[in-house]
């Protein structure tokens, strides 16, 4: 495992974020990496893309939203 060097607001958004999604710091930063790459690599594909790519890929079967009216 290695050091990343990040500046101090960046570090203070990934505290603030990791509390939001229930994550660690680290695995905040690792999430954020992760996405950043799969969007790079995909530059075609949305974020919504990606995210249900990769949920389906972990076996996650995510049932719709649809509004009960």
């Amino acid at each position: 495992m290695g050091i990343v060097n990040i500046d101090d607001e960046l570090h203070e958004q990934l505290r603030r974020a990791s509390k939001v999604s229930c994550r660690s710091i680290n695995a905040q930063a690792g999430f954020w990496i992760k996405v950043g790459m799969l969007c790079e690599t995909n530059p075609t594909r949305s974020f919504n893309e990606i995210m249900e790519r990769e949920l389906i890929s972990a076996g996650v079967s995510a049932q719709s939203l649809a509004a009960t009216a």
